[in-house]
């Protein structure tokens, strides 16, 4: 049965292999057992249904609270063959006779209904007229009280699982579920705790960041100017707020969306498709946004504002890179932030049970904000994974900024602060500090205090970005409230004193995420007007990641182009011909050849360079093999068109499966000892404590490489 599945797994989607988990899943399927799923945003759910779907007799029912999703899922399905359609609000009432009548006559091998659909007497007496062999449930976290999306639609499932005989196999997927919350899923749908089947919620191209202590406009600001022309998602915690974002944005000349619940329909909807159809590559929007856009391409995901909790800011920030391809998560943290997500907390009509409940995940987000530690270490411990090692590749684990003694000047604004009575706001106390004319100042007598334009050398911006620096590190405490106050806490006491140094680090450099070539934008031109002519949005056509493929390995004709990760036989049929033509043109007219991977894998011959994972074998893989050749890391990195962080983080991956590595390689013979001495010294393997008793020009790399030869 398998490999008819991986088959149909070649022939539709155009994939050799099952990513992780998938057959596990797919087979317990099979064997009629229930089953949970628990795979990251990205990790290729949809195909555990998909796949069995043509398999199984009968139809598949699709249960997903995302009408968005519903389109692009049988957009995408359409296009590679597979017969389906949703029923939702969305459709005219002749629509859903049409689309009913053609479900009963078994026109259909999927259906996607919202859970809403399961309370439709109508609905339900369809059903137990065919013959429905798999009900599965996407974002199954919601059918748990303890999940962050708790939907009591969802509570109707299992009365319409009953309900259906003979009694429909039941597949349950999520990508964030505590361990809590999955025993809650288990219970409630009966699924039997050996057929639960987690492949890890580490997303290996995701690369975490929280930066903090900056003004978070002109971050923006900078990170969209170096990444221009690259999609993302700005999330903001209020309609206010995303309106001034996007406000602030237009005015800048950036090309950007808005998204929340205050604007009409009509809007949100023009918004949102040019957003899909890559007309605006830039969507400033509230969590009302994004559950169940499937947009592969998302390079970035900023959080303006602290998310409520964990679960919610994982699924948010997953949605970049769902192609695989290197993206980038970034916390623009601010303490103040918090009392924003409490508010809503309060406000909600959740039980007290509930209100608590909430309130210590989001004490556990902000913790996340503050720790020095691996981010996806953090975040792996949360989803209960225990013994997941440091990423080596996020914000803390790479960060080789230099610290700088702000003592004095902290003491300026604590001192400033204190003889204010602690009674104002971030925006007046720098009108204090650098000497402002302003009226209010004036009024409260405030240019009579000593410390009155004691910093009237820098400008208010940097003295803002300075207090919020202060603000994030602890030294000082906003209180509740939309105008909150600053107030001095026992470590601002300490500086005052001269009992301890206030040091800062430089600011956050910020990266360029991907270079795109040449042919890549040509490729990427057709997949456009492919897409606008057939009205479906660019990725269903083909993926980012299928077009770096194909300006990277050069196919030249039908059958090289089929080795292409995301090329099935059904879309060699409708495109081959449009993308074959613009790669030969452009090899003919800067005279290449086809890559001499390309002609190894037409060999039959495993790729030894490519620059992403080519679903033949884990991208890990592929670079080790790449450094049994002699290949350095930055030589290796340039190949695969990959950072080096990346390629360094492959090789640990192979170190921890076992794979022979020689770490002295990695570490210069003068560094060594100093190393060893410092691990002595931290007495821990964490890295931070161990690099900063280091010289800045020994890596986090080479610490890590001489851990992994102690082991």
């Amino acid at each position: 049965m398998l490999t008819k599945a991986r088959g149909l797994l070649h022939t539709h989607f155009g994939y050799d292999q099952f990513r992780k988990g998938q057959e596990d899943i797919i087979q317990k399927i099979m064997d009629g057992k229930d089953t949970l799923g628990i795979m990251p945003t990205g990790g290729g759910k949809s195909v555990c249904y998909q796949v069995p779907a043509m398999l199984l007799r009968g139809v598949t029912i699709v249960i997903s609270p995302l009408i968005s999703l519903m389109k692009d899922q049988v957009d995408a399905l359409e296009k590679t063959g597979i017969p389906s359609t949703y029923i939702n609000s969305a459709i005219t009432g002749e629509e859903m006779q049409q689309r009913l009548a053609d479900i009963y006559n078994g026109e259909y091998k999927l259906v996607y209904i919202a859970p809403e659909r399961l309370e439709t007497p109508s609905f339900l007496r369809l059903l137990e007229g065919i013959h429905v062999s798999l009900i599965a449930i996407d974002e199954a976290h919601c059918i748990s009280q303890w999940g962050h999306d708790f939907r009591p639609s969802y509570l109707n499932i299992k009365q319409l699982i009953s309900r259906i005989q003979p009694r429909p196999t039941v597949l349950a997927l999520t990508a964030t579920a505590t361990p809590h919350v999955s025993d809650d899923i288990c219970e409630l749908l009966h699924i039997e705790e050996q057929n639960t089947v987690i492949t890890g919620f580490a997303r290996e191209n995701l690369h975490f960041q929280v930066v903090k202590g900056q003004d978070r406009d002109s971050y923006m600001l900078d990170y969209l100017e170096k990444n221009k022309g690259q999609a993302g998602i700005i999330y903001a915690a209020t309609r206010k707020e995303v309106d001034r974002i996007h406000h602030f944005l237009e005015a800048r000349g950036f090309a950007a969306g808005k998204y929340h619940a205050g604007i009409s329909e009509k809007e949100r909807n023009v918004y949102q498709e040019r957003f899909l159809y890559d007309n605006t590559t830039i969507m400033v929007a509230t969590n009302a946004f994004g559950m169940g856009i499937n947009k592969s391409n998302v390079r970035f995901v900023i959080h303006y504002h602290i998310p409520r909790n964990m679960e919610a800011y994982y699924q948010e920030a997953g949605r970049a890179g769902r192609d695989g391809e290197e993206s980038a998560c970034i916390l623009l943290f601010s303490p103040q932030d918090t009392h924003i997500q409490s508010f809503l907390i309060e406000q909600s009509d959740m039980d007290e049970g509930r209100k608590e409940n909430e309130y210590a995940k989001l004490r556990q987000m902000v913790a996340y904000g503050h720790t020095e530690s691996c981010l996806q270490q953090y975040i792996l411990h949360y989803f209960g994974e225990e013994n997941a090692p440091e990423c080596g590749k996020c914000g803390s684990c790479t960060d080789e900024r230099e610290q700088v003694d702000a003592t004095v000047e902290a003491q300026m604004v604590l001192s400033c602060i204190r003889r204010m009575n602690e009674r104002f706001g971030k925006t007046m106390i720098t009108k204090v500090l650098t000497g402002s004319g302003d009226k209010k100042i004036k009024g409260f007598r405030l240019d009579q205090l000593s410390t009155y334009g004691i910093m009237k050398d820098k400008t208010q911006k940097d003295v803002n970005e300075f207090i919020d620096f202060l603000t994030a590190e602890g030294y000082l405490k906003p209180t509740d409230g939309a105008y909150p106050v600053l107030m001095l806490t026992e470590k601002s006491g300490n500086v005052l004193r001269g009992n301890e140094p206030v040091l800062r680090k430089e600011k956050v450099h910020i990266a360029q995420i991907v270079e795109d070539n040449a042919l890549f934008e040509k490729l990427r031109s057709l997949r456009k007007e492919i897409a606008e002519t057939e009205k479906v949005p660019p990725y269903i056509i083909f993926s980012d990641v299928t077009l770096r493929e194909m300006s990277a390995f050069l196919p030249r004709n039908a059958q090289e182009l089929l080795q292409i990760k995301g090329v099935g036989e059904r879309k060699l049929e409708a495109y081959g011909e449009s993308f074959l033509g613009v790669i030969n043109d452009y090899c003919d007219e800067n005279g290449l050849e086809k890559s001499e991977t390309l002609n190894q894998i037409g060999s039959g011959e495993k790729r030894v360079s490519s620059n992403k994972d080519n679903g033949k074998e884990p991208s890990h893989h592929t670079t080790y093999q790449m450094l049994q050749t002699g290949l350095t890391v930055s030589e290796i990195a340039a190949e695969r068109d990959m950072a080096e962080r990346t390629i360094e983080g492959h090789l640990i991956k192979c170190s921890d499966e076992g794979k022979e590595i020689d770490w002295g390689a990695f570490i210069p013979t003068e560094y060594e000892s100093l190393i060893a001495e410092a691990v002595t010294e931290a007495e821990t393997d964490r890295l931070t404590p161990i690099k900063e008793l280091l010289p800045n020009e020994i890596s986090f790399f080479m610490i890590r490489a001489f851990l992994q030869k102690q082991e």
